[in-house]
């Protein structure tokens, strides 16, 4: 069995923000060949909770076995403005005095804050929250712009998608890029989203065509990340001119192509990485770097270790006993030129 996961379950939540926890960490999967988490879902008290829509649950796991887990999870609070209470400050506390991973999605940072977790700590949460959450707790380093950020043991996610961005790093971060993908396959969702939450901050911006000229492109470097591929090509693809195409791609997807591409060959790389023997120079090549050099920088960059220590360091926890608690640092979005 995998490592514990617990998240927290309060009156007046809606389904899906526990719901992407239990998703990811608490299905298991028949076509995954890996020990899986598991999972409980906690309460405060044992009295039954009312779900938004008019549901209700109950959990026999308190806010004791909330603290145990390796890795717990705030997915929000009920009201960013009020109160965090005692009880599940000390619950917090406690998790991370045991050495627990502490995450929180959206909203749920004002409680990770609330329980002095994220002082001196960069974090982030929902972007109509940011300033709310600098304003309470001036300590805390504020970040409006990821969908995610990971400080090692402390995690935090922008809004309630933003969560199964963070929760299939986490699960990357513990199994490897080549499990997250069949989760994120399973989920029918990117398995790595390039870009930050300002592309969903609310501002007035004119309708899509039906046939999305940028998700064409997307789609053609996909299948040709082997090759050099520019904005040149990219537009041609699109059937737009280089001026409109680049205005277009950073509205849907809140990065440059450069970035984009860069992140979409880390992501090719770490599975040829955990999967083969081949060279690093041979790696850069298939992912469409021009030089092992560049392909180095980049990943050094995104990742804060190098292709032959990422290797060695996946293959040896592969080769211990399975046990999803490790931490690390994810993909920060890549950088640098196509």
């Amino acid at each position: 069995m995998g490592s514990t996961v617990s998240v927290l379950a309060y009156d007046g939540m809606t389904a899906f923000e526990a719901g992407i926890v239990i998703e990811v960490f608490g299905l298991v999967w028949p076509d995954i060949d890996q020990p899986w988490y598991e999972l409980k879902v906690c309460t405060e008290t044992p009295d039954p909770i009312r779900v938004i829509g008019g549901a209700t649950m109950s959990s026999p796991y308190g806010l004791a076995d909330f603290a145990a887990a390796d890795t717990v999870v705030v997915p929000s609070v009920a009201d960013p403005r009020a109160a965090t209470s005692p009880a599940l400050i000390e619950a917090l506390q406690q998790a991370h005095r045991n050495g627990a991973r502490v995450v929180s999605i959206c909203s749920g940072a004002f409680a990770l804050a609330a329980a002095g977790l994220l002082d001196g700590r960069r974090a982030t949460t929902h972007w109509r929250y940011t300033d709310l959450l600098r304003e309470r707790y001036p300590a805390v380093v504020v970040d409006a712009e990821p969908l995610y950020t990971d400080d090692g043991d402390i995690l935090t996610s922008a809004g309630c998608a933003a969560g199964l961005d963070l929760a299939l790093h986490l699960v990357r971060t513990d199994m490897g890029a080549s499990v997250a993908n069949a989760v994120a396959r399973r989920l029918v969702i990117q398995p790595h989203r390039t870009g930050g939450q300002a592309q969903y901050i609310e501002s007035p911006m004119p309708p899509e065509p039906l046939d999305d000229p940028v998700g064409r492109s997307l789609a053609w470097a996909a299948e040709h990340i082997h090759e050099p591929i520019g904005v040149a090509d990219l537009a041609r693809v699109a059937g737009l001119s280089q001026r409109t195409y680049l205005r277009h791609f950073v509205r849907s997807t809140g990065t440059t192509p450069s970035k984009w591409l860069t992140t979409q060959r880390i992501q090719a790389a770490l599975v040829m990485l955990e999967t083969s023997a081949a060279p690093v120079e041979e790696i850069a090549t298939a992912v469409g770097f021009a030089t092992a050099v560049t392909f180095r920088h980049h990943f050094a960059k995104a990742l804060h270790t190098s292709p032959s220590a990422y290797r060695n360091t996946f293959r040896t926890a592969q080769s211990k006993s399975p046990s999803p608690a490790g931490t690390g640092k994810g993909l920060a979005g890549g950088g640098g030129g196509i």
